[in-house]
């Protein structure tokens, strides 16, 4: 393409060529003033009945319309047709370029080179009225300046870009502001060239990072895409943009404790930041026994108060290193994309759900059943099929909107890392052997986010079943360069952070017992209330399974009891010694398989040293030896 100026009287700074170009020729260019103006661009054209169609003529296949946008009371609410969009693809991501990478390559994959496809892709572009606006992936002066380039009839997925990452208004873009990431948004490519299938295809250039996103689910691109953007900033310049929420606990009696919980889609990290779930009668239904049909209820009159810090994505960059030993971090994101499947009925968390009835400003709904002109109720999911509702229902809702949020840098003193597992019995056993919580040393730690089980029955993507990997820091999906740059990342983090203490937490399943996510909730509650502070030797034993590191006989939270058989899974008489060793077993298989991926020379010198005592059968004290030796207090 030649390189043709475009002026606008709303972009003050300088563009890429080829967005110049793309622009100077587009039919018309739409750049909003604000938020609001995203809001109705997302509705630009609704017909009588309050509906607008996002579509777009697709040779041999004619208009084909890819989604309907309506306003109702509470914001915006988008529904994909095709069921396949509602939810990621974990295989979308290919690189265009021929740097460093471990990920698919477009020449790899599809047997040619990405360059014809990018020219037909400023081809197309340059045909369409589209709409511009810049943003900063991630913090200003700890992110990158960027912007994006779609269709105007796409205002829906622009606004959806714009509150995640947080659109720059044209009278605010800073002096200086110079675009080093650009997101090119091309829906119909998906039909024309890759048989339906959402694909983005990261393009890592000399001075600028392109985005092109063959797609309008917001996951892939909009989100996880300059999430890969951060990350590939990150390997750069030597941090890391944790998968993670972030909350600080504050107990009944006002101590504060700062706990951050890493793991794949579906792993918890939204529920950490709810409130814990309770019953009618205010219990707490810990779990039902999936044999027996028993269930067992505790009650906990007050839970502690939180204050959220990041939902997802955390920038732990340097400079919010204090000197501590304690891992500093701040949200990459201006608003949380909550999934809300577990929501399926009225009443089960009264916060969020009155947030989203009734919220301070109009939020944007994807997968949610609505109407022009009523009300998004984030327990009404649409439905795949008949019966079956779509299992990622989700709301952007903006950070200021959220209550008690924290804006501030925080300093974590609780990693948590948590796994989707399903149930284990003598009949079925499987890996659904850890206890309520685990203590892990950190050379465990490490190992459990290089391995990131995607886990049982993950509702945020396509899968298909069965145990997989999440990838090295379960952010892998998004990463465009090697796991060992970023095994080798996360494991100095772990090392400049001696401070910090290491947990593992399962949902859904402990066992034999059904348990959703209230593992999760009851050990924020109880290692609140004790200050976060260390295990002694005296209070843990090694779990049966060493890749689980530690585990309580039991716990006591407000004088309410936990017994032995939610933290030592093999003396439960629906599962026993025998299913437990066999699930013990496929975790082992698991970690060898993935941990192979780590082979390499450019692994640092600890990371190949924690490894051979995993594939050696170490124990967590080996563990602790190599790295920490200081997990547990002395009797």
């Amino acid at each position: 393409m030649k390189n043709i100026k475009f002026t606008h009287p709303l972009i003050n700074f300088e563009l890429p060529p080829e967005v110049d170009e793309i622009l100077s020729l587009a039919p018309s260019v739409v750049v909003p003033e604000s938020i609001e103006d995203l809001r109705t661009l997302a509705l630009c054209d609704a017909n009588e009945q309050g509906w607008h169609h996002v579509a777009y003529d697709v040779p041999g296949m004619g208009s084909v319309v890819e989604a309907k946008v309506c306003r109702v009371s509470n914001g915006i609410a988008a529904n994909y047709l095709d069921p396949y969009m509602r939810r990621r693809d974990p295989d979308c991501m290919v690189i265009g370029d021929e740097r460093k990478t471990d990920k698919p390559t477009y020449e790899g994959r599809y047997g040619k080179s990405f360059d014809p496809l990018r020219e037909e892709t400023f081809a197309w572009l340059a045909e369409q009225p589209l709409a511009v606006f810049p943003f900063s992936a991630g913090l200003p002066g700890k992110g990158m300046d960027a912007i994006v380039v779609a269709p105007a009839n796409a205002g829906f997925f622009a606004l959806g870009l714009a509150l995640l990452q947080g659109m720059i208004e044209p009278k605010a873009v800073p002096a200086g502001f110079s675009p080093k990431a650009v997101i090119y948004v091309a829906p119909p490519f998906r039909h024309t060239h890759f048989e339906g299938k959402q694909v983005v295809v990261h393009n890592r250039l000399d001075g600028m990072h392109e985005l092109f996103s063959y797609n309008l689910y917001p996951g892939p691109s909009a989100k996880k895409g300059i999430y890969g953007v951060l990350l590939n900033l990150g390997e750069q310049e030597n941090w890391i943009t944790m998968h993670c929420s972030t909350v600080e606990v504050v107990t009944p009696y006002d101590s504060r404790v700062v706990i951050s919980h890493e793991g794949a889609s579906g792993g918890g990290k939204s529920e950490l930041l709810e409130q814990v779930h309770r019953q009618v009668d205010g219990s707490l239904l810990l779990g039902k026994n999936v044999v027996t049909g028993v269930t067992r209820s505790i009650s906990l009159p007050q839970a502690c108060d939180l204050n959220p810090v990041t939902d997802d994505m955390a920038l732990c960059h340097p400079s919010l290193d204090r000197g501590t030993g304690k891992l500093g971090l701040v949200d990459a994101e201006d608003a949380w994309f909550l999934r809300v499947n577990h929501i399926d009925r009225y009443g089960i968390d009264p916060n969020l759900e009155s947030l989203t009835i009734h919220p301070t400003e109009d939020l944007l709904f994807l997968n949610i059943k609505a109407q022009p002109e009523g009300t998004a109720l984030i327990w009404e999911h649409i439905e795949d099929e008949p019966g079956s509702p779509c299992p990622n229902p989700r709301v952007i809702v903006p950070r200021k909107a959220i209550p008690n949020i924290l804006n501030e840098p925080v300093e974590v003193d609780i990693r948590s890392f948590g796994v989707r597992c399903p149930p284990c019995t003598q009949d079925q056993p499987s890996y659904g052997i850890m206890g309520m919580f685990h203590v892990l040393p950190p050379a465990l730690a490490w190992l459990w986010r290089l391995v990131a089980p995607r886990g049982h029955a993950n509702p945020s993507i396509v899968d298909t079943g069965g145990m997989s990997s999440e990838g090295v820091g379960s952010y892998w999906p998004f990463a465009t360069g090697r796991r060992v740059d970023q095994a080798n990342l996360i494991l100095q983090q772990i090392v400049d952070t001696p401070e910090v203490n290491y947990i593992l937490v399962p949902n859904q399943h402990v066992g034999a017992w059904e348990v959703s996510f209230m593992p999760q909730w009851i050990t924020r509650e109880y290692l609140a209330r004790r200050n976060g502070a260390k295990f002694s030797e005296g209070q843990v034993n090694p779990s049966r399974c060493p890749l689980l590191g530690w585990n309580p006989e039991s716990i006591m939270v407000e004088s309410r009891q936990i017994g032995t058989r939610f933290f030592n899974v093999e003396t439960q008489p629906e599962v026993g010694v025998a299913a437990y060793d066999k699930g013990a077993e496929i975790l082992y298989d698991f970690f060898r398989k993935e941990l192979a991926n780590f082979d390499s020379p450019d692994l640092l010198p600890l990371g190949q040293k924690i490894i051979a005592c995993c594939l050696g059968g170490g124990s967590a004290q080996d563990y602790d030896e190599l790295l920490g030796n200081g997990t547990l207090r002395k009797k």
